[in-house]
């Protein structure tokens, strides 16, 4: 299977023999000005980073993933942008597509759209959706989004309703999730799986899976496996980094207190851990900050480029 509908599925870089490198926006830390996302973006394409990466909440004082990538698009030129992950039922379908291939053409082809459902039902309360649907709007909202993309009127629109994506067959999409279903909607609808906040093993146990249902649905080539990881560096990192993922996390309860724990706080554990994830096949790393200085750009680019 090579198509989605009658588009050809577009497809970033196989992987390569070094693992890619990306490194997130500090989109999520409470209080940070938003001048700080564009110095922060124009440094990283500079250090040579794959890709400016932003994680999705609405419920949270965070800021909007899809306008943030559009404003880092403008300042820079080459390094890619992704959306890790949007959560994508959320959203109206069709402002989706519309919002998704605005940043595409704005970027030059640069977009990668990671899509999800999440966890958290405030996020779902907030935008006034149903949160125990979500799955199913999600799978109806990726068919409608690949309509919108190829030009044809969508949902009662009588011209189309989106600009066409510069890139062949619609915006690239990675699946985030642990479930069959995301497992199903990989294959059907995406270039690879997108994993967030687990450990090595787990990503390369989960991603094992994938390969196996990307070859039994005779999809070509191979699926693109991405991780996600936190880190903080230099002065205060422990501190910076558990204040902000408790927050963030707060809803886990304790378990929040593990996943601070889990994060790379020297160049040499962020060295072990990419390993780690390189050994397990994963193609791209995107190291998530903790900590809103700009300094971090260069601690991270220090230790790992």
């Amino acid at each position: 299977m090579t198509t989605v509908g009658e588009g050809i599925l577009p497809s970033r870089p196989q992987a390569v023999e070094a693992m890619r490198i990306g490194i997130g926006l500090p989109t999520a830390i409470p209080g940070i000005p938003g001048r700080i996302l564009i110095e922060w973006a124009r440094l990283s394409e500079k250090r040579g980073f794959s890709v400016l990466a932003t994680i999705d909440r609405v419920a949270f004082p965070s800021y909007e993933s899809l306008i943030v990538l559009a404003t880092a698009a403008a300042v820079t030129e080459t390094i890619g942008l992704l959306t890790n992950i949007l959560l994508g039922p959320t959203r109206t379908p069709v402002l989706l597509a519309k919002e998704a291939a605005s940043v595409d053409q704005i970027s030059g082809g640069r977009l990668t759209l990671g899509l999800g459902v999440g966890a958290r039902q405030d996020d779902y309360t907030a935008t006034g959706q149903a949160f125990k649907t979500r799955g199913r709007r999600l799978d109806e909202a990726l068919e409608l989004i690949h309509l919108a993309w190829r030009g044809e009127p969508v949902a009662g629109s009588p011209k189309p309703v989106a600009p066409a994506p510069v890139q062949k067959g619609g915006i690239p999409i990675l699946i985030g999730g642990y479930s069959e279903q995301a497992i199903k909607r990989t294959v059907r609808w995406g270039i690879g799986w997108t994993a967030s906040g687990v450990q090595p093993d787990q990503t390369g146990s989960f991603a094992e899976r994938i390969r196996r249902s990307w070859q039994e649905a005779g999809r070509e080539g191979k699926p693109q496996i991405v991780a996600l990881t936190y880190y903080a560096l230099g002065k205060d990192a422990q501190a910076g980094a558990t204040t902000y993922i408790k927050e963030y996390y707060d809803y886990l309860g304790p378990w929040a207190d593990q996943i601070a724990k889990s994060v790379s706080l020297t160049a040499s554990a962020l060295q072990t851990l990419v390993k780690r994830f390189e050994d397990v096949g994963v193609d791209e790393v995107i190291l998530a900050p903790t900590i809103a200085q700009v300094d971090q750009v260069d601690l991270l680019a220090d230790a790992l480029l």
